[in-house]
């Protein structure tokens, strides 16, 4: 599975969506990083302050990769290209 994530919210969202898919809680992260579950919470809310080596623990929890890339071009019309 891949996921795009461009906000703390996509972010957060993201990451639940790959812990659930492997059948683990919020406490087996927890336990895996020694994060308290209301940090692993608060991350998978899209918490904007959460820090960077919270990310990088939970990623190495979940078994994922941080991939940087361009950003690909929007797929949204404006309302000239609607009308156009």
């Amino acid at each position: 599975m891949e996921l795009k994530a461009r906000t703390p919210e996509q972010i957060g969202q993201s990451l639940r969506r790959f812990r659930k898919a492997k059948g683990l809680t919020q406490k087996d992260i927890s336990d895996r990083t020694n994060l308290r579950v209301a940090t692993i919470s608060s991350l998978e809310n899209g918490d904007p302050g959460t820090q960077l080596r919270t990310l990088v623990s939970v990623l190495t929890a979940l078994d994922l990769e941080f991939v940087l890339q361009d950003r690909g071009k929007s797929t949204t019309l404006s309302i000239e290209d609607v009308f156009s």
